[in-house]
């Protein structure tokens, strides 16, 4: 194999595994450097009740798409299932157990074709030509440091220790956060034992349906991912009127933007009902005001008023956790965002990918994206014409 060609891919989710399988397909030799023991970390580590909330027949990734027995609506291990499939499918050389710290400039002593090194966590430096970070968005845990939290008697985990609700049963149980993940989560838990179940809500969720008439939202949101806001935001606020009961009675009240104005403006898709409406409906899930702080047994609102969960779960989202990777290589935004992701580089030789958030879905995006990045990866690679390699002989000679 021509070592020159070895490119590293740093991450083994969708996006490593789809950037690895295009990356061989152009005759490249990827490198995948996985901090977990196997591909698919983040999707392992999901609650139960995880499913997709993408069709499988437009979630696949390029070469091998989601088998059929996965079901409409993959599961969680129907997901770790096909990552693994994937990953055998294409040949792709993954090195489990190897965390990537960060990345630097090369030196002189790295190698000619070098221009980053990483650097990992058992001490490694690696030297690449060529670098694809797919890490993901899901990469770290982010718990809010809310006053008084140290001072809290019961338990706090975040959503990702969460699995199902056997070890909440008889308990009052606290969910912050009404996204995706903490719906479903207060769902579980309402319907698997929880003596009682809050679900606090700082900001308005935009809520569609899953299907209707079974006609996917997925569907919609293909179509509509890149038309203006100002079009498709009025459809779905009669959508949502149509479709989804009024929740303001029971303390989530209709949001004052728009629903593809929100993905655009802070990567919040909506949440996809899959029966929270009805646990709020039924009471069994009780919305409460944002979380302000802790108070010994008591969790403390904005509204005021206080409550005295046993449990607290925080489905407060993840941050990217790129800061220490490449901060300081000036390729990322104020939010920690890579600045250029999903094709072109960042820098020379350094790509990103995974991180585009749209209607179209998560796969489905990593997908196209992975097939605009392997090219432009591939042909950074390529031989230069030899009129060019004449000229730049000739000019390197005239400066000396």
């Amino acid at each position: 194999m021509d070592e020159s060609r070895q490119v590293y891919v740093i991450g083994g989710g969708p996006a490593g595994l789809a950037a690895a399988a295009e990356l061989r397909r152009r005759a490249m030799r990827p490198v995948i450097l996985e901090r977990g023991e196997q591909v698919g970390t983040s999707w392992r580590a999901g609650y139960d009740r995880l499913h997709l909330h993408t069709v499988r027949g437009f979630s696949g990734l390029p070469g091998f798409g989601i088998p059929r027995q996965a079901g409409r609506w993959p599961s969680r291990d129907a997901v770790v299932d096909y990552l693994e499939r994937y990953r055998a499918r294409h040949e792709l050389d993954v090195r489990g157990g190897t965390e990537v710290e960060r990345i630097a400039a090369a030196q002189a002593q790295d190698g000619g074709g070098a221009r980053w090194v990483l650097h990992t966590s058992a001490g490694e430096r690696l030297p690449a030509r060529s670098v694809v970070v797919a890490t993901g968005h899901a990469h770290t845990p982010y718990v809010p440091d809310l006053p008084g939290r140290d001072s809290y008697t019961g338990q706090v985990r975040h959503a990702r220790e969460y699995r199902n609700p056997a070890p909440f049963a008889g308990l009052d149980v606290l969910v912050v956060g009404v996204g995706n993940s903490g719906s479903e989560i207060a769902t579980d838990l309402s319907e698997g034992g929880a003596r009682r179940v809050w679900i606090a809500v700082r900001t308005p969720p935009q809520i569609v349906r899953r299907d209707v008439a079974g006609w996917p939202a997925h569907a919609t949101g293909i179509l509509v991912s890149r038309l203006p806001a100002a079009l498709v935001d009025p459809v779905a606020r009669l959508q949502r009127r149509l479709t989804i009961p009024d929740l303001a009675p029971y303390g989530i009240p209709v949001p004052d933007d728009g629903l593809l104005s929100r993905v655009r403006r802070v990567g919040e898709v909506p949440l996809q009902d899959v029966g929270f409406i009805g646990a709020v409906r039924s009471g069994t899930v009780t919305p409460v005001a944002a979380v302000t702080g802790f108070d010994g047994d008591k969790v403390l609102l904005a509204d005021g008023s206080a409550i005295s969960p046993q449990a607290v779960i925080a489905a407060t989202g993840y941050r990217r956790g790129l800061e220490g990777l490449a901060g300081h290589l000036g390729v990322l935004d104020a939010s920690g965002m890579p600045k250029v992701h999903g094709g072109p580089p960042a820098a020379p030789g350094l790509f990103f990918l995974g991180y585009r958030v749209s209607l179209a879905g998560m796969l489905r995006d990593i997908a196209s994206d992975a097939r605009r990045l392997a090219p432009a990866v591939a042909r950074d690679y390529q031989p230069l014409p030899r009129e060019m390699q004449q000229i730049l002989a000739s000019r390197s000679q005239n400066a000396e």
